[in-house]
């Protein structure tokens, strides 16, 4: 799955979701570094997981942060039943 993010460095998010998993995360622009981390500590991590540990997390003066939009994507496929 690919998503577009808003308001954020990183323009896109892509990976899979696999018995309830996060897999295969992958951020494309922002802050290189620090988003290859988190795919990689997310790795195999439940999304409800993921979830509760992202939202809401803010970037500088944002009101949002590339982990934030993850938790936010994540939570729409799990209520669309995906």
């Amino acid at each position: 799955m690919k998503h577009k993010l808003k308001g954020v460095c990183s323009k896109e998010v892509r990976f899979k979701v696999v018995g309830g998993r996060l897999k295969d995360l992958e951020f494309f622009k922002g802050c290189a570094g620090n988003l290859k981390t988190l795919a990689v500590l997310l790795e195999g991590m439940r999304v409800d997981e993921v979830i509760s540990k992202l939202k809401g997390i803010t970037c500088g003066e944002k009101a949002t942060s590339c982990s934030d939009q993850l938790a936010k994507v994540l939570e729409k496929i799990k209520k669309a039943g995906k």
